[in-house]
């Protein structure tokens, strides 16, 4: 269907929305804000990079998400001597029919855990670039697409750096979000210390299929998105290409990826339009990692002080700027 997105197409979104965050959330003790940032990620088709010590959830609701969205998840464990073809996959020369068979790697899923991404050399590391980009990867000239939807969340621990290889800025672009998990709030981590239980992921019910997250994906792109929006989105990354603290602001490719998830932000909290809001709370999680402080790589807390900063001083449209 062409044309705008309809209030009841947003409602219906924002109850499947509701019911793949209820699953996640029985299964993985994440803040609601987090889980429904990582769905916002997996249904605008972008990849998640999970930042945070080790035991506090990543991998689990990473599973969480493959299960409650009807797909395949696969998960690889970087090791400094993990080859880029561990990843991929190989092409094999097959002796009885005397032909090259391919052999899909880990990629090959709709969910991929790369836990502790930072552990494996740049030259694996930039295997994932193609997949993550063009959702195909190319071994001996020939391409091979990758199930759809498709979603790398990769984990990596800021704190342990010794025998690590920081990813590069290019890397980082390829991810559409940064998110901390932080730990789980006092109730919730005191039922744990009694022994309560969580849903296992794999006892999860599918929500949608592929199919259905095809169709959010195509309701977003056609949430109204008014002129006043996109040029406070302009202004706001303008703001960081000329901040003193930086040797380099957003790219092009941030502000495109913050729009999209910003119709999928609204979308999913049932409206068919964008507002400043859904802009000013992805700004952190999106552009966060894409900032290049002059002092070196911006930690999480670096970048969202920076980030307030810059939302603090370029003003929002008020309502009546912000027309549907």
């Amino acid at each position: 269907m062409a044309g705008t997105a309809t209030d009841e197409e947003a409602v219906l979104a924002a109850d499947t929305f509701d019911r793949m965050a209820a699953a996640i959330e029985s299964a993985a003790r994440c803040a609601p804000a987090t889980v429904r940032l990582v769905l916002t990620a997996f249904a605008t088709g972008g990849h998640v990079l999970l930042e945070d010590l080790p035991g506090m959830g990543k991998t689990t609701l990473a599973r969480a998400l493959a299960a409650v969205t009807g797909g395949t998840s696969r998960r690889v464990q970087c090791t400094p001597d993990l080859l880029p073809s561990d990843i991929t996959g190989v092409t094999i020369f097959n002796e009885r029919s005397r032909e090259f068979e391919f052999h899909p790697g880990p990629v090959f899923a709709n969910v991929v855990i790369v836990d502790e991404i930072n552990r494996t050399s740049p030259k694996t590391q930039s295997a994932l670039l193609e997949v993550m980009q063009e959702e195909q990867v190319t071994v001996d000239g020939t391409p091979h697409p990758v199930p759809r939807p498709f979603l790398v969340a990769a984990t990596q621990n800021p704190v342990e750096m010794e025998g690590t290889f920081p990813l590069p800025e290019a890397q980082l672009d390829r991810f559409l979000m940064r998110l901390t998990l932080g730990y789980p709030g006092e109730e919730a981590e005191l039922a744990l210390m009694r022994g309560g239980s969580l849903t296992a992921p794999g006892d999860l019910s599918p929500v949608l299929d592929a199919a259905e997250a095809a169709r959010l994906g195509e309701i977003a792109g056609r949430v109204s998105v008014a002129e006043p929006v996109y040029e406070y989105a302009l202004r706001l990354a303008q703001r960081t290409r000329r901040h003193p603290g930086l040797r380099a602001g957003v790219s092009m490719r941030a502000t495109i990826a913050l729009c999209r998830a910003a119709r999928m932000h609204a979308l999913a909290d049932g409206r068919a339009y964008v507002t400043p809001d859904d802009v000013k709370a992805l700004v952190p999680p999106v552009w966060g990692h894409r900032l290049v402080p002059l002092s070196g790589p911006a930690g999480a807390d670096e970048a969202a002080e920076l980030l307030d900063g810059v939302l603090a001083e370029v003003p929002a449209p008020g309502p009546h700027e912000n027309p549907r």
